[in-house]
């Protein structure tokens, strides 16, 4: 098979992955691998197969891949083709939870010199490094990378890239319990997908809905959350998202557990259930969790530099300034001061996040 007809066939692959016939696409992209000599249409085609096991959840066939796209970019010997692959290799690990080798597989697309890196990919690489760091709950560096994430997408006006760095700050506060904020991210990614998005995937209106949801049930307005969680769900129903459905799922429960609808948030329990038999009667492991969450609370520093008071204990208004260090509104601005009370930074306006 050589090049223009390898062509063919990874673009007849893409209207049918589109088209929502996700099997059909991947029999041709398979067939493309085994019959194309291309080297640069191979290394399209990992590409697509890369994504597509994503959005279906295959998270182990993912990684497959994106370890053969990097041989097949080592063999162009082409720098850019480098890093596309180390990227995917990252997000790969990313779904896996291997925290520790998305970020060290980021640091390495960052450091190949000669790429396209600081115009293009470089804003999806400072992504999926503060989505890894979120992961391992060190919030300062989550914020960090998710700012460097948002700079890029600003100065190349890439909406789609804002799009999801705007779903992940809307997990970031969350976790720390914003909930205001929580729900600001993800519906500036709605208005993103409104104002631009004609002819983006449907992924990313069910991305920012799904977070909404989250963000609506936090905030006890659950006739909203279920809006938006039906709205993700009936997207991800219909193209397949595996992953998404879940989070659906979880979400649903949750809403229903806050209703009081005892029967429904049993799906939620069953979740949970693995970790609950493990921890059944064993007192005193339950008090040596208790104090290594506070360990990690110093860890991680998620604690108010001016009052001391724990941050994600409850629902409060944060400020996050260009350092990254993040107080309570109101101590900021009971404080007076022109510089962070941390780092001693000396601008105090707020950065992107």
């Amino acid at each position: 098979m050589g090049q223009d007809q390898t062509k063919q066939q990874i673009e007849k692959g893409l209207q049918l992955y589109q088209s929502n016939q996700t099997e059909k696409a991947l029999q041709v992209w398979m067939k493309v691998l085994e019959k194309s000599s291309d080297l640069v249409g191979r290394f399209r085609v990992l590409g697509c197969l890369v994504t597509a096991h994503s959005e279906m959840g295959r998270y182990k066939e993912m990684l497959k891949f994106a370890v053969v796209q990097i041989d097949t970019a080592r063999e162009l010997e082409d720098a850019d083709f480098l890093l596309e692959s180390y990227l995917n290799l990252a997000r790969s690990n990313e779904k896996l939870c291997e925290f520790h080798k998305t970020i060290s597989y980021c640091k390495t697309c960052l450091g190949l010199p000669g790429t396209r890196a600081g115009a293009q990919l470089g804003g999806q690489v400072s992504l999926s490094m503060g989505n890894a760091f979120l992961g391992l709950s060190v919030f300062q560096k989550a914020l960090e990378s998710f700012e460097k994430a948002l700079r890029y997408a600003h100065n190349n006006d890439d909406a789609m890239l804002e799009c999801r760095v705007c779903c992940s700050l809307g997990s970031f506060y969350a976790q720390v319990k914003d909930y205001e904020k929580a729900l600001f991210f993800p519906c500036k990614a709605a208005e993103l997908v409104s104002d631009y998005g004609k002819g983006w995937s449907l992924k990313y209106r069910a991305m920012s809905q799904y977070h909404m949801a989250v963000a609506y049930r936090l905030l006890g307005q659950l006739g909203s959350a279920m809006e938006c969680c039906e709205e993700s769900m009936k997207i991800a129903l219909q193209h397949g998202d595996r992953p998404l459905q879940a989070l659906c799922l979880l979400c649903f429960a949750d809403i229903h557990r806050s209703r009081g609808d005892l029967e429904l948030s049993q799906l939620k329990l069953h979740c949970l259930s693995e970790g609950i038999y493990r921890s059944k009667g064993l007192q005193r492991e339950l008090r040596a969790h208790v104090v290594r969450f506070h360990e990690c609370v110093e860890e991680t520093e998620l604690y108010c530099g001016l009052c001391g008071e724990s941050i994600g204990e409850r629902n409060s208004r944060l400020q996050a300034l260009p350092c990254s260090h993040i107080f309570h509104l109101r101590c900021l601005q009971n404080n007076g001061t022109r510089s962070c009370p941390n780092c001693r930074r000396s601008s105090m306006k707020p950065g992107f996040v």
